[in-house]
């Protein structure tokens, strides 16, 4: 690696004298976007996408010096040009790509390619090096698109009208997503965990279309929620929170849903397979796009990817080792 390397605290360009999506306090991190294990706090200096600024001002405190640009607007650090360019993950999500002299490298953060209406499409973004996620990076991972997902959740909501329908998923990204889906199919309202709540809102607040929602917490204590469909995050399963609803229906959406027995294991009636990253085809479809002739490949399954890319296109790829788990999606 020459343009970015990997330092104790993260991704660093000692040409911009910037790390990327740091997992230590820093100088000036650029992140990718607002996921836990992307956006950490302790940064004396933060650049982001603007439209991501509510978000990362939520989960890192009002204060933090943050500055926010625009996805293709070009800043001069130090002696390289950053930009920022859409992931198509969640709402803000940027790959950032980096240049110096003649060298190009793109840091694509998480993405997605199937179409999701609560944030800009992913960009394909030319590059010498590219480093890519492999969240999903086996062949048994094939996304059907949101709308045919969310269609079998409003299907499995309304087949059952004498419960609630508790439908556990990521506050940030995969239930503003379903939420701005369910806008194509129905105007009802959607009840949603406190946690989803403050996200929401600020996805409204930056123009983001879905049905209306309405805080669990707003309802009186004695309110059964009888044929509601309810959102809330994993945490909330078989907590406290619960017991308002009486013997609900449940299920979970994300990608982990795909492998046979997830579902069980974690406890659910029913399981969806809805993903806020690429699968199989669309990370190796988004890393021959970029034209780069370089890999590296991190989280999760990056030996299995790097292989084939060597093996099947001839790429130099090789894996990444990175402090990046994974909050959101999956």
């Amino acid at each position: 690696m020459t343009l970015i390397t990997v330092r104790p605290e993260g991704l660093y360009c000692e040409q911009g004298g910037f790390f990327i999506d740091p997992w230590r306090p820093v100088d000036t991190a650029l992140i990718t976007h607002a996921h836990s294990d992307h956006a950490r706090s302790g940064a004396s200096r933060y650049l982001a996408t603007q439209v991501s600024s509510g978000i990362l001002q939520k989960r890192l405190g009002s204060e933090i010096n943050l500055e926010g640009v625009e996805y293709g607007e070009k800043r001069k650090l130090g002696n390289t040009w950053v930009s920022f360019h859409s992931a198509g993950h969640v709402l803000g999500s940027a790959q950032i790509r980096v240049e110096h002299k003649d060298e190009v490298w793109v840091v694509s953060g998480d993405y997605k390619r199937c179409f999701d209406p609560s944030c800009v499409p992913f960009e394909s973004v030319p590059c010498d090096a590219y480093i890519s996620e492999a969240t999903f990076g086996l062949p048994i991972y094939t996304w059907q698109s949101g709308a045919a997902v969310t269609q079998q959740i409003y299907d499995w909501w309304k087949g059952d009208v004498e419960r609630p329908s508790l439908l556990f998923c990521y506050a940030f990204g995969k239930a503003q997503r379903i939420l701005a889906e369910l806008q194509k199919i129905t105007d009802q309202p959607v009840y949603v965990h406190g946690a989803i709540h403050v996200l929401t809102e600020i996805y409204r607040e930056v123009g983001v279309s879905m049905v209306p929602t309405i805080s669990t917490s707003e309802m009186p204590r004695n309110y059964k929620f009888k044929g509601d469909l309810v959102l809330a995050p994993p945490s909330a399963h078989r907590s406290s929170w619960m017991k308002r609803f009486p013997q609900p229906q449940t299920a979970f959406a994300s990608g982990w849903m795909a492998v046979r027995g997830a579902r069980r294991r974690r406890g659910y009636e029913r399981g969806f397979v809805l993903s806020d990253h690429a699968d199989w085809q669309g990370l190796i479809d988004s890393i021959l796009q970029t034209g780069a002739k370089q890999i590296y490949v991190t989280h999760g399954q990056s030996d299995v990817l790097s292989r084939y890319l060597r093996e099947t296109h001839q790429l130099d790829a090789m894996p990444l080792k990175t402090l990046f788990e994974g909050e959101g999606d999956i």
